[in-house]
């Protein structure tokens, strides 16, 4: 038997899935415009400071390759929202088995890639299988390697069979890009069915989006957006000032904030963040793989006194690697809490009571070399010397990602509900605890979100009792605008930043 599910497109039907269960939500977006009062042919510019590696979200493209594509040029099965709702896009709708073990999705009719031509089963296959190959680079190829077989009994029809029941089948595959099965370097080029159709990217300056008049749903309340890139976060803002720049997507300058709540040409729009900021250690190499030695590591850094140093009274200090936005959050900041004391006794027991010296890879752009240089205050005060290599994000995507050649880097994270990453060993930290990765993997067979939920509770915190990483603050999330710009993403759910709702007053 198949239960069947017929999904509404009004996003005001839409369904949550949490990482798969049934929620109602509404998507978050700052207050349009009325029809009148925008000009429909206005160019948006954005500014940024995430500028994408590459086109391709399987080759390491990095987060501002999700900020700039995701739901603007490609679309997927399904869709997080701003609000975090998994919300139907190219699936039609689709059914399960009794036994959990087989979907079959119904595609959208009508569906053209920029190319022209039209969107088939075929394409959706290829899609997911670029996703789990053994070329592939995304940090969700491990989430879909339940899937067993993909068939394609006509053109509108897709059925996926899993060796393995996956209740979050729906939630994943909202981080699979269904691309035209004719494509061939989407490194530099990009054939995908949202509204937007990539114009020109200059490398190291900006990326436009033109609007696709072929577009099978809703046209955009624009004619096209550029994304315009920054490596400081005092160019940003003057961009902004100076309007060069229509919105920002994250401030990453708090201190600039002031300028912009008192002026009225702008708006100040806060929302909810996944970003979390985190001294990654590889646990595969000594002294990192003992637990007393991380734990010592994490109970010398007053987390409270960092995160007001670089934002304020923004922001959250967190103690595990899930964010208040997922429902499996549970607050373990006082697992680890700040103790130098307790610190420095920690490390004698692990035989290290004169400390020890070892090297943070650190991201060249703010805030992290001003973290790294607070995580080597800290840390000498407990004897541990640090040592700081600033190297680009190509280079620690190369040196740290790939090829886990680090002791410990200090990166952020944007992914929503991820503590996946923890269930798998070869992930670049290396952490491998079978307690935590078998509460990962059962929760995927859970019969009930609340089961899930329990497991996925208990797995955080194993994860953080093991101080598998030190997980620092949650960032806020804050969007700045000109006051004439409207219909914009507040929330920070996976960088990503949907643009076709955008509206520009009119002169």
């Amino acid at each position: 038997m198949l239960r069947s599910f017929s999904i509404p497109t009004s996003l005001a039907c839409c369904i949550k899935l949490g990482i798969v269960g049934f929620f109602a939500s509404t998507t978050a977006f700052a207050p349009s415009l009325h029809a009148a009062d925008f000009d429909a042919n206005a160019s948006i510019n954005i500014g940024s400071l995430y500028e994408p590696q590459n086109l391709d979200n399987t080759a390491g493209a990095g987060q501002g390759i999700n900020e700039a594509f995701n739901g603007n040029v490609y679309e997927a099965l399904f869709r997080l929202s701003d609000s975090g709702a998994v919300e139907p896009v190219l699936a039609k709708d689709y059914k399960v088995s009794e036994d959990g073990l087989a979907y079959i999705f119904t595609l959208q009719p009508g569906v053209k890639f920029h190319s022209g031509e039209p969107l088939t089963a075929k394409d959706v296959k290829h899609s997911i299988e670029r996703v789990t190959g053994p070329d592939s680079k995304s940090s969700r190829k491990n989430s879909l390697k339940g899937i067993a077989s993909i068939e394609t009994p006509d053109d509108a029809t897709v059925v996926i069979k899993l060796s393995a029941r996956s209740i979050s089948l729906p939630y994943n595959l909202s981080y699979v890009w269904i691309v035209n099965d004719s494509g061939k370097d989407l490194k530099s080029a990009e054939n995908g069915t949202g509204p937007y159709k990539l114009g020109d990217w200059r490398r190291g300056s900006s990326l436009s989006l033109a609007r696709f008049e072929g577009y099978w749903g809703t046209k955009p309340t624009n004619s096209g957006v550029t994304f315009r890139y920054f490596t400081d976060a005092t160019a940003l803002n003057n961009a902004l000032l100076t309007g060069s720049v229509d919105i920002i997507t994250s401030v990453q300058s708090p201190d600039s904030l002031k300028q912009f709540q008192t002026n009225k040409s702008f708006t100040v729009a806060e929302g909810q963040s996944t970003t979390k900021l985190l001294l990654a250690y590889n646990d595969r190499v000594a002294p990192f793989d003992n637990v007393k030695v991380r734990k010592a590591l994490a109970r010398a850094i007053d987390k409270k006194k960092l995160l007001n140093a670089v934002w304020g009274d923004r922001g959250l200090v967190i103690g595990s690697f899930v964010p208040p936005t997922d429902p499996w959050y549970v607050d373990l900041t006082k697992v680890d809490d700040y103790n130098v004391e307790s610190a420095k006794a920690l490390l004698a027991e692990a035989g290290l009571k004169d400390g020890f010296t070892f090297t943070i890879d650190t991201p060249n752009y703010d805030p992290h070399p001003l973290v790294a240089q607070f995580l080597q205050t800290e840390y000498a005060k407990i004897g541990v010397k640090v040592n700081i290599n600033i190297i680009t994000a190509n280079e620690w995507y190369s040196k740290v990602y790939k090829a886990h050649d680090f002791q410990a880097t200090l990166q952020e994270h944007v992914n929503h509900r991820d503590i996946v990453f923890y269930s798998n060993p070869d992930f670049y930290w290396g952490y491998n605890n079978s307690k935590a990765i078998d509460l990962v993997k059962s929760s995927e067979a859970s019969m009930t979100t609340d089961e899930q939920t329990g497991r996925l509770k208990e797995a955080n915190t194993q994860i953080a009792e093991d101080a598998a990483s030190n997980w620092l603050y949650l960032y806020p999330q804050i969007v700045v605008s000109k006051a004439s710009v409207t219909g914009y993403p507040v929330n920070g759910l996976n960088s990503q930043f949907f643009t076709s709702a955008i509206q520009k007053g009119g002169k």
